[in-house]
């Protein structure tokens, strides 16, 4: 399964940052962090669906053994 949580978590924050806060630390502009932060999270979630989506597929695969078979040394 998946963590979603804390890219989710970082797409959150990134939105409130970039459309909801209008101010400037020191030059750098909060909504720019805000922007970055969401494209961070959003890269992250696509990783980690993909991530999921490939664990999925190895856990579909059945592998049978065959049992051994030796003759015998007849004397």
């Amino acid at each position: 399964m998946a963590d979603i949580g804390p890219p989710l978590g970082l797409i959150a924050i990134g939105l409130v940052l970039w459309l909801a806060v209008t101010a400037t630390i020191g030059g750098i502009s909060v909504q720019t962090i805000g922007l970055i932060l969401t494209i961070v999270g959003v890269v992250w979630l696509v990783i980690e669906l993909f991530q999921a989506r490939g664990v999925r597929r190895r856990d579909d695969v059945v592998v049978r053994e065959r049992p051994v078979v030796r003759e015998r040394d007849v004397y």
